[in-house]
């Protein structure tokens, strides 16, 4: 099927409309205005068939045969997709192009068959006319590989969601859960807090000289290195202060001074994991926020005179393969804004590491000559800094080099050296775009020395003598822990962020101080997962899995050998726990505070409708509290409480009443309304199906999105 000359592709019928099926109506409301009248465009709102929620839903007996049905409150909808269809010429399906998109294809193609066998599978990686147009040009058949591998991760979802967590239920307690990306991430945060308790501090010393010129008055710092060929250790103070005294007599020279000139390269344009991780350092953006405005920024926004356009491609990714076309679109942007010598002799391409899938590019801007700078008007303010630091990374990716100029000066001290290096930037390159930042979030750091040449003499101003502990590894923020799951093969772009969503709703982890804190509540059910199941828990295992599944997905593996040689072993575990696990009693967990009524220790419970606060005291002292959902304030930033009414009904409010005076009978998500910028909520509607709802008593905008079911978790 080829071109034609002012349409879309060649033998779309002109007599009926051709019928466009995506997942998401912003998408719809997106391609409406790209194409033209001969196409239809309508929403199936995300999956239309899935495993029944009452039941497994799996024939493990008959080749883990899946039973699916139409999900409840999609008969009207489905009804709709079935009368347009009917009359279409074509039917043309456009869900997302991943495995879920393909599984989505998979489902409707199958309902709507018998109304109309003429359906094809379309797919592009950003919402754009031009996409759109390449991507009907060239229909093709429905990927059976890819929705095979879906349908493998489903079967297995269901399998360990259905069959271990009500062990968890019946052992633990209600509203506990267990899958294969979660578990692993549970327990990585586990050994994590494991190894800071287990961590005994070394105590050391360093000492520092000021220096100067000799008659001048700038002033440098030069690190004690070594004595000899020797490097020094200081363990304790009485050594420091033995070496201290040899180095107040000593006398101060430059013995060496090496200058040259360092490149540093820009990083690749993001993928989903770098993304998320990005975003959490800088803005302070939880991961399912980042995908969620992703998401947002990817469908398509109005801005302005081009219209409702998708402005980046698409957002679940682990491939940084960049589009020739877009990369000499980058490269006359950089050309045109700052010269010749900021566009590098060639395009830049970057390697994709190990294992990742090279479907979709990497994470860029539809077009660079739409800066933020444009589109800022038409953004909400967290759209546009998600979309500014997307745009920004991805014009730098394609940069010249910036160049530093490094200088490192040895002191000689009598028989000790120390070091003094400096640093500034000579040609800014990328730099002036996008600076990165370290693994602390600090930025290029910069410095020089005076104009020092060898043998030259110089003064001792002080010396100053540092005392230091070694320093546990850190606590996982949700940046840092994504970066481990991709980093050790587990899960792939699209479960980073609903698998800490998860550990965070489920109480296994606290946010302090945006690093994740394993509760007694996680604790507990890693340590029986990690006896009774350790397959589950163990990365390895789960790594391969992932393996496995990109198999299947490449025609290599069939999924029902994947998901046996899964189940069987796991069967025997679950037999076997099911046996030897008694009922545990899930203790609170301490707090640290005194109860403001009585004294006693405030603790951590879980109650029906979620955490709360209480006293330890109780049946003898009443005191409780709320705690934080885990979302911000819309008026003053504070914390977002649950609370209880006089007449005993739940609503949330700021934590800072009576100062702030935010309420809302919906419980407020991390989602924020495209139009107001306040919370959304999840609600569920009289026909079943479930829509996000902003909880701006103003605005009350509504978002369809579909939500994945809670019990079976990723």
């Amino acid at each position: 099927m080829g071109p034609t000359e002012g349409g879309y592709a060649a033998g779309i019928a002109v007599s009926k409309k051709n019928l466009v099926i995506v997942e998401s109506p912003t998408k719809a409301r997106t391609l409406k205005k790209l194409l033209d009248r001969r196409f239809r465009v309508l929403a199936s709102m995300g999956h239309v068939r899935d495993l029944p929620k009452s039941k497994l839903g799996v024939d493990v007996d008959n080749g883990f045969a899946p039973h699916y049905i139409v999900i409840k409150g999609k008969g009207p909808i489905l009804k709709e997709l079935r009368e347009a269809a009917k009359d279409a010429d074509t039917v043309y399906l456009a869900p997302d192009p991943d495995r879920e998109g393909e599984a989505i294809s998979w489902h409707l193609q199958t309902l709507l068959n018998g109304v109309n066998p003429n359906i094809r599978r379309i797919e592009f990686h950003e919402v754009t006319r031009e996409a759109v147009r390449r991507a009907l040009q060239h229909p093709r058949d429905i990927d059976l590989n890819r929705v095979a591998a879906q349908q493998a991760r489903r079967v297995l979802d269901r399998l360990v969601g259905y069959k271990l967590s009500p062990l968890l239920w019946r052992k633990v307690r209600g509203g506990l859960s267990a899958g294969r990306v979660q578990s692993v991430a549970l327990r990585l945060v586990c050994d994590r807090e494991r190894e800071i308790e287990a961590f005994t501090p070394q105590e050391y010393w360093t000492i520092t000289a000021r220096l100067s010129r000799q008659g001048e008055d700038t002033l440098f710092d030069a690190r004690l290195v070594s004595r000899g060929d020797a490097k020094v250790e200081l363990p304790h103070e009485e050594e420091a202060r033995r070496v201290l005294r040899e180095l107040e007599a000593a006398d101060y020279r430059v013995a060496e001074v090496r200058r040259r000139d360092q490149q540093r390269h820009p990083a690749p344009p993001f993928i989903t994991s770098t993304l998320q991780q990005e975003a959490n350092r800088r803005l302070g953006y939880s991961a399912s926020r980042t995908m969620s405005l992703a998401q947002q920024l990817y469908e398509g926004l109005d801005v302005g005179d081009e219209g409702t356009v998708g402005l980046i491609t698409y957002m679940r990714t682990d491939s940084v393969r960049v589009a020739s076309s877009a990369q000499e679109e980058a490269r006359a942007f950089v050309r045109e804004r700052w010269g010749e010598a900021y566009v590098p002799p060639q395009p830049r391409r970057y390697a994709t590491r190990r294992g990742a899938q090279d479907a979709h590019e990497a994470i860029r801007p539809t077009s660079v000559f739409r800066t933020p700078e444009k589109v800022k008007p038409y953004l909400r303010p967290d759209q546009y800094r998600l979309y500014r630091l997307i745009w920004e990374r991805f014009v730098a990716s394609q940069m010249s080099s910036a160049v530093l100029d490094t200088l490192a000066v040895d002191v000689a001290a009598g028989d000790y050296l120390l070091r003094a290096t400096g640093q500034r930037v000579k040609f800014p390159g990328f730099l002036v775009v996008y600076r990165e930042l370290s693994a602390d979030g600090e930025e290029l750091a910069e410095g020089w020395l005076p104009e020092l040449v060898p043998g030259e003499p110089l003064r001792l101003v002080e010396l100053i003598p540092q005392q230091h502990f070694t320093q546990p590894p850190p606590r996982y923020t949700e940046a840092t822990l994504v970066r481990a799951l991709e980093e050790k093969g587990i899960g792939r772009p699209s479960t980073y962020a609903p698998t800490l969503e998860t550990i965070k709703k489920r109480g296994y982890v606290r946010v302090v101080d945006r690093r994740l804190v394993p509760t007694e509540l996680g604790r507990l059910v890693n340590d029986l997962l990690l006896e009774h199941f350790p397959d589950i828990v163990d990365v390895g295992f789960t790594a391969h899995l992932e393996e496995d599944l990109d198999r299947v997905e490449e025609g290599q593996a069939d999924w029902v050998a994947v998901v046996r040689e899964f189940y069987e072993p796991f069967e025997r575990d679950l037999r076997r726990a099911e046996a030897l696990i008694e009922e545990v009693d899930a203790k609170p967990e301490p707090t640290g505070e005194a109860c403001p009524a009585c004294g006693r220790e405030l603790v951590r419970k879980q109650g029906r409708f979620g955490a709360f606060i209480a006293c330890s005291g109780y049946p003898a002292c009443t005191y409780t509290r709320p705690v934080g959902i885990g979302v911000a304030c819309p008026k003053c930033g504070g914390e977002v409480v649950e609370r209880r009414s006089r007449r005993g009904r739940i609503f949330y409010g700021c934590a800072t009443y009576p100062s702030c005076d935010f309420t809302s009978w919906d419980r407020p998500t991390d989602r924020r309304c495209s139009r107001c910028g306040y919370p959304m909520a999840l609600r569920r509607s009289r026909r079943g199906e479930t829509y996000y709802r902003c909880v701006n008593t103003s605005c009350r905008a509504t978002e369809t999105q579909q939500v994945p079911e809670p019990v079976a978790a990723r």
